[in-house]
């Protein structure tokens, strides 16, 4: 048995941290399925911004989207909705074998909207409608103004995937802000189903104090708030608030460790996938890292409900100087900036790939 077919069998889903055309054209993604245990994906605008730039696989669409007048997000959101609704179908039989469980894609709604809760919310159901997939989530940030517009899209049946979480209390306002939308639901009388995932990223943190910490303790604050973070997702479940929604029919908020790369290059390429095996919860990989593991990866038990050590390792960083909760807002506030320049980066190689379409076609046709 493959170590990734191990850790599906063991209770985690692994999804892709990727997608592009040439990954659904050429069979990869296929074959990841088939392979891999991949049971869902997640992108986000700089995924995107690289598969537009690398190659030609969009132009024939961007040409032609561009001569019917589309531009911009309206032009973007289109052909991400192409690609993504064709990694849903594949993902489907996933996604109907676990009753919705399993078997997600997810898109990110503008990231210029993150300080704008009423937009967020309207974005949100509109790109789900358009999608017209049961098995779309929709990304939201946990900011300050995200976390309001989590429970309004849970309320109105949006399924969510919560973005930039970084620290155990991010995560909890996240977790209670579905919970708050079920509970809505419960009392307008509304199917529970609608499911969310809240994902926190965790090599982010030891990139953001490699060089202020001694070498002991390089690449382990990101597992340690990881740790910290399973166990409240434990105690959440184990709740009485969650066994009465439970007991309603509605379903747990699933915890997903995001951004589990390995950047530093001393250290396991396979460090976070096996650090972070734990049940009932999910790993989007990046398709590098994802083939490090089924290479030479292993599966060496899984997380402690109870947390395990992180708490004597946090202390550790403290007695060193890290500000754990000044360093998770730093971390958000840093990840939302880089997703605001990747968005904008983005729509910058669309309007250039379409002037430069439309320009050949023109020179094609004899035209000044």
């Amino acid at each position: 048995m493959n170590t990734t077919q191990q850790l599906h069998d063991l209770g985690q889903s692994l999804w892709l941290d990727n997608i592009t055309r040439a990954l659904l054209r050429e069979g990869t993604l296929q074959r990841y399925i088939s392979e891999f245990s991949i049971t869902g994906l997640t992108s986000n605008p700089t995924i995107f911004d690289k598969a537009i730039k690398e190659g030609g696989f969009y132009d024939d669409a961007i040409r032609r989207k561009t001569a019917e007048g589309k531009s911009g997000e309206a032009l973007f959101f289109e052909l991400a909705l192409e690609d993504l609704t064709q990694a849903a179908d594949l993902f489907y039989p996933a996604h109907k074998a676990t009753d919705g469980v399993d078997g997600w894609v997810s898109m990110e709604v503008s990231p210029l909207l993150a300080n704008d809760t009423a937009s967020t919310v309207r974005e949100a159901a509109q790109l789900y409608a358009q999608a017209q997939r049961p098995n779309l989530f929709i990304k939201i940030p946990g900011t300050r103004e995200g976390v309001p517009a989590i429970e309004e899209s849970i309320f109105a049946g949006v399924p969510i995937n919560v973005t930039l979480l970084f620290s155990p209390e991010q995560y909890i306002a996240s977790a209670e802000a579905y919970m708050r939308g079920i509970e809505r639901r419960i009392a307008a009388g509304l199917d529970l189903k609608v499911d969310s995932v809240a994902s926190l990223f965790v090599s982010r943190w030891d990139v953001a104090i490699h060089d202020k910490v001694p070498e002991a303790l390089r690449n382990r604050l990101g597992i340690a708030i990881a740790k910290q973070t399973y166990k409240l997702y434990r105690d959440l479940l184990a709740s009485a608030r969650w066994q009465i929604l439970a007991a309603a029919g509605a379903r747990p908020q699933r915890l997903l460790w995001a951004s589990t790369g390995t950047k530093d290059p001393g250290a396991s390429d396979t460090l976070y996938i096996e650090a972070l095996a734990a049940p009932e919860t999910i790993n989007t990989i990046p398709e590098r890292t994802l083939q490090a593991f089924a290479d030479h990866g292993q599966v060496k038990g899984t997380l402690p409900d109870d947390g395990g050590d992180a708490e004597e390792v946090l202390a550790e960083f403290t007695q060193k100087g890290v500000d754990h909760a000044a360093l998770a807002d730093q971390l958000q506030r840093e990840g939302t900036e880089s997703f605001d320049k990747s968005w904008r980066d983005l729509m910058k190689c669309i309007a250039e790939k379409s002037a430069t379409l439309k320009k050949d076609n023109r020179a094609g046709a004899g035209q000044p």
